[in-house]
């Protein structure tokens, strides 16, 4: 008898045992907890034909966006590859294919029409939301979950993390009520749902509501931080409510323990890492030696050019740390990146490249170059990843360095601009404040 998952989906070359593992394994991956893979490796052993498993597993590490994790995906698509699968089965080892050979964009059309096929994939949704946030495409991180989700009812397993991401979602192109409500149903549904916990502090993130922000996080830790694998980039949510008020010792408190207090090799975690304290270096916080064992983790990185929105991050370190060779040998990488093809040579191209030499001038004190670098990516730069708040970085960047380039009328420009989008941040009360004396001065 032909075994299937919770929603009924046939898993090819399961038995009860694998598939009892790859459930669990997929419930850790819906809430950001546990130890999916070891889950995931459980399931493999019980039942070395479950397709679906290797492709579990491949998509844990694909989606990593660490180097180092790729000949894990290719030998994952490789096993899945040779394994009777269906046709819904195939097409996902298809898309670990694509995602193995950094084809983001073909990954995610896969799993977009295996979803409309088959719209209670949890996976595929799963896999392809995580796609969509990758690659900076907004409306599917929207849309592909909003067109599933007539297919799911409450009672379903993983229905909160439907929810979740549709919450997500909906917070990216601005439906900041509907992602509120989605997302505080998710985290109801299940209090470890880190995804949903998440939508909810990008909503009140975007709206300025720092204090709200502060309390929802606080409210509910055990929850989203016990084992979670999510909980540093939730812990940097945190801190940027405290930053936009100005509380810059609570950020850096936050950086020290749950953040960095620990140093991590794994890129996601040294990204969230590396976007605070440039928030901090960008606002004249002295934050001592804090860049040293970031800078050399990212180091080990430098020359990886495999994912853009990441190097960013590590020139911020690089630049931290006052480190000249990384840098060097990271503006190099990404030159080759651009040569060899891929989606992420597009992704360098247009936003990695100028956006991490912006960085690098800013590091140099050329100013005006970090402006002239910056000002032509900000209106597409979410055609490298990321999300609208980690994304603002470069907003904030750009604005310092026009005043730190003494050009008053461009600091005044950008300062009213920041103040019509959030007028009830505390900083862009100051960067209002700091234009205006700039031009009586």
């Amino acid at each position: 008898m032909a075994v299937r998952d919770n929603l009924g989906l046939s898993l090819s070359g399961a038995d009860a045992a694998g598939a009892a593992q790859y459930e669990k394994a997929l419930h850790q991956l819906q809430c950001y907890i546990g130890d999916p893979v070891a889950a995931v490796d459980a399931a493999i052993v019980e039942s070395p034909g479950f397709v679906m498993a290797h492709v579990l597993k491949g998509y844990l590490f694909g989606l990593s966006t660490d180097h180092e994790a790729t000949p894990v995906v290719q030998a994952c698509h490789a096993a899945a590859l040779a394994l009777p699968a269906t046709t819904r089965e195939k097409a996902h080892v298809a898309a670990l294919g694509h995602l193995a050979d950094g084809r983001w964009h073909e990954a995610g059309r896969v799993l977009e029409d295996l979803t409309i096929e088959e719209p209670r994939d949890a996976l595929g949704l799963l896999a392809g939301h995580q796609i969509d946030f990758f690659t900076g495409n907004s409306r599917m991180l929207r849309d592909r979950i909003a067109r599933a989700l007539p297919a799911w009812s409450e009672g379903m397993a993983g229905y909160h993390s439907t929810l979740g991401m549709h919450a997500f979602g909906l917070e990216e192109m601005g439906d900041y009520a509907q992602a509120e409500s989605l997302g505080k149903r998710a985290v109801e549904l299940e209090p470890r749902d880190g995804w949903g916990q998440h939508a909810v502090a990008h909503v009140l993130e975007m709206q300025c509501r720092q204090r709200d922000g502060i309390a929802w996080m606080r409210h509910n830790t055990d929850d989203w931080a016990g084992d979670s694998f999510l909980q540093v980039h939730n812990w940097w949510h945190l801190a940027l409510f405290h930053y936009d008020l100005g509380e810059t010792d609570q950020a850096l408190a936050l950086f020290d323990a749950p953040i960095y207090g620990t140093p991590s090799t794994l890129a996601l975690n040294m990204l969230d890492a590396s976007a605070l304290l440039w928030r901090l270096h960008l606002r004249g916080v002295d934050v001592g030696d804090r860049w040293q064992a970031l800078a050399k983790n990212w180091a080990n990185k430098a020359t990886d050019g495999n994912y853009a929105f990441n190097d960013m991050h590590a020139m911020m370190a690089f630049v931290g740390a006052g480190l000249n060779e990384p840098a060097r040998l990271l503006l190099e990488a990404q030159e080759q990146a651009m040569a060899v093809g891929g989606d992420n040579a597009g992704f360098t191209r247009d936003v990695g490249s100028p956006v991490t030499r912006a960085i690098s001038a800013f590091g140099e004190g050329d100013y005006a170059r970090t402006v002239e670098l910056l000002r032509p990516i900000r209106g597409i730069a979410q055609r490298f990843g990321g999300s609208h708040a980690q994304r603002d970085v470069i907003d904030l960047t750009l604005i310092e360095a026009a005043f730190r380039a003494a050009d008053a009328h461009l600091a005044m420009a950008l300062s009213a601009e920041r103040a019509a989008a959030r007028p009830d941040s505390p900083l862009s009360q100051l960067f209002m404040r700091r234009a205006a004396s700039m031009q009586a001065g």
